[in-house]
């Protein structure tokens, strides 16, 4: 067991031996912290965290109440492989929140980047892999080997199906079903969800060049209203573009998924 000198463990915690405790870290009242768990520098958590597996958390890191991290997969085929889970820097992770380890099958590990915010209540399976400056909202699914890329929010209540991609700078609203891939700067809402229009306020918010905004306004009407088949219609804005965010639209369509896509209706 390695725990920092200057770390604040309380005496109701169970530090199990073969932890890592990283300098200035925090754990409150009757956390629970097993064996294989390494935490960076000036993680906190408060009262009730049980963190569990082969995780890691980087720096700055803040749990809240009840959150349960790195518990087994929900997964019938798990059968207790050595598997992993990967959180970054400066993460918020709130009350009741469940991020669970890897499957063998699907490649062992779940990942986690920076800088992201995960609201009371929502839960991250097995697989997953996020980037950073994620926004997470209250009760929302992220099903198992779910790819989520930068700068993504998933409205509360929400469930994201397995295996569905969510493009860099994509919106979910809230009680929306996502059964398919969200295209980069994607608006989707609505029961099951739909593909109805571009997250245009979050590319204001992060003040993305109006010329730029103009050239996805563009590239989203001829993803709807285009010739032939949506990848065909990705494939003619790729000859055409010469804006680097429409070009993420299209490498992101043209990547490999083991989804179709919410196309505009």
């Amino acid at each position: 067991m390695s725990i920092h000198h200057s770390a604040d463990i309380h005496p109701s915690a169970v530090i199990e031996e073969g932890a890592s405790i990283g300098a200035g870290s925090k754990i409150g009242p009757f956390c629970w912290i097993g064996p294989s768990v390494q935490l960076a520098q000036n993680v906190s958590c408060a009262s009730h965290v049980v963190i569990k597996g082969q995780t890691k958390i980087g720096s700055d890191s803040k749990i809240f109440s009840f959150a349960v991290i790195g518990e087994i997969p929900q997964d019938l085929k798990f059968n207790g492989e050595n598997t992993a889970l990967v959180i970054g820097q400066r993460n918020t992770i709130r009350e009741h929140v469940t991020i669970n380890l890897g499957t063998q099958g699907g490649g062992g590990l779940t990942s986690i980047g920076d800088d992201c915010l995960f609201m009371a209540g929502c839960h991250i399976a097995h697989d997953a892999r996020l980037s950073d400056r994620i926004i997470i909202v209250n009760s929302a699914a992220i099903a198992g080997h779910v790819v989520i890329e930068d700068d993504v929010i998933v409205g509360g209540l929400c469930g994201v199906h397995q295996f569905v991609r969510l493009g860099k700078g994509a919106i979910v609203g809230a009680v929306t079903m996502v059964a398919n891939d969200v295209i980069p700067y994607g608006l989707v809402q609505g029961p099951r969800g739909q593909l109805d229009g571009l997250n245009l306020v979050g590319l204001k918010r992060r003040g993305v060049d109006r010329v730029d905004i103009t050239s996805l306004r563009a590239a989203f009407q001829m993803l709807a209203q285009g010739e032939g088949a949506f990848q065909d219609r990705a494939k003619r804005l790729g000859e055409e573009t010469d804006s680097a965010y429409v070009q993420e639209i299209v490498d992101f369509v043209m990547g490999d998924s083991g989804r179709s896509f919410l196309t505009p209706g």
